[in-house]
């Protein structure tokens, strides 16, 4: 064995010391503060419904009387809309880490690179096309078929991009943002396109998906999105160790032990099953995948047992935050949640352009 093969499973089997701690720390205080948060949007909106008067009559079967206004508002547009929130801020943050830990730069995020445009085209396609060209596969596979059309699209696009930024095992930066400006105009036009030929109601349906958001959360999409979303997160923890081996390079981790192509196949289908599920369900939501997972990188460290947990965690907290803004800032009309992510995610994203640039001493 070499010196350096012994000196990279001292990296990956290093004891525990006070980064450890804090990202237990982080983990536990961003779980708290999702049930705060989520706790607060199951009460908060422009109706006075009161969460806690329908909670209370559920439990006493029925001896609060509460208007069966209430219950709608809260059990069948409030809570299905915080139970998706949390499932894509949770989905997209993860995505975001895991590209980022296989090319191993922290300006991988799924919507900049263009897998979401990918996903969003293969979506538009089943919006536009379901009932004509495709309807053989929306009748194939039902409320799965716009999830299952997102993913291919995504998965295409991720495959693209990882073959044409890569070589040699080297990720070029420049070659995956290049890259992936032109996979996102490419995906644009034939989306573009697909939007010429739409009726009216779909190009309607299609103006406020491509914004994104979450006003149209029912049962039925989590029903559609969340089996496949929180497949995703439940097997994310399982490629941290291979991540952590491949920051170190492809050979070094190879010589660890780590399934290097195998790897790189299960995070590539698993971030275009978590992304195109999301962009299905919820539209264009960009930046999530970005700001997430570099804070939490710069709070607890690049370690993927303890980024991936927090990363979900966290993502499902600001989704939440930004669709409690999106439904505040203009009420009682409703800004598209993608506006709001992009207004913060695009400066975040600059700051660390230059910052890695060195231009900004941060």
């Amino acid at each position: 064995m070499t010196d350096e093969t012994m000196d990279a499973r001292a990296v990956l089997h290093r004891p525990e010391g006070d980064r450890s701690a804090r990202a237990r720390l982080a983990i536990i205080i961003c779980a708290v503060l999702l049930v705060v948060i989520a706790l607060g949007s199951l009460g908060w909106g422009a109706s006075d419904a009161s969460a806690l008067g329908v909670v209370l009559d559920m439990i006493s079967g029925g001896a609060e009387s509460v208007p069966a206004r209430d219950r709608i508002i809260v059990w069948d547009i409030r809570l299905p809309r915080i139970i998706l929130g949390m499932l894509i801020g949770a989905s997209l943050a993860v995505s975001g880490a895991v590209m980022q830990g296989l090319f191993r730069n922290p300006l991988a995020d799924p919507g900049i690179v263009g897998v979401s445009a990918g996903a969003g085209l293969g979506a538009i396609g089943v919006i536009v096309l379901g009932g004509s060209f495709l309807a053989p596969v929306t009748a194939a596979f039902g409320i799965y078929a716009l999830p299952f059309a997102a993913f291919l699209g995504g998965l295409a696009t991720t495959l693209i991009l990882y073959r044409v930024a890569t070589r040699r095992g080297q990720t070029s930066v420049a070659t995956m943002l290049l890259a992936g400006i032109a996979l996102g105009a490419l995906a644009g036009a034939a989306s573009g396109l697909l939007v010429y030929v739409a009726d009216d109601r779909q190009l309607r349906d299609l103006t406020f998906w491509n914004l994104g958001s979450l006003a149209g959360a029912t049962w039925t999409k989590i029903a559609a999105a969340g089996p496949i979303i929180g497949l995703t997160l439940v097997a994310s923890p399982f490629l941290a160790r291979g991540l952590n081996g491949l920051s170190l390079g492809e050979t070094t981790a190879y010589h660890l032990g780590i399934p290097v192509q195998r790897l790189k196949n299960v995070a590539i289908v698993m971030v275009a099953a978590a992304v195109g599920a999301s962009v299905a369900v919820s539209g264009g939501i960009g930046f999530v995948g970005i700001v997430v997972p570099h804070l939490l990188r710069l709070a607890i460290g690049p370690d993927h047992r303890y980024l991936l947990p927090a990363s979900a965690l966290l993502g499902a907290c600001l989704l939440l935050v930004a669709d409690a803004v999106s439904r505040t800032i203009v009420a009682p009309a409703e800004l598209p949640i993608g506006i709001v992510t992009a207004a913060v995610g695009a400066p975040f994203f600059l700051w660390i352009l230059l910052r890695r640039r060195g231009l900004l001493d941060l």
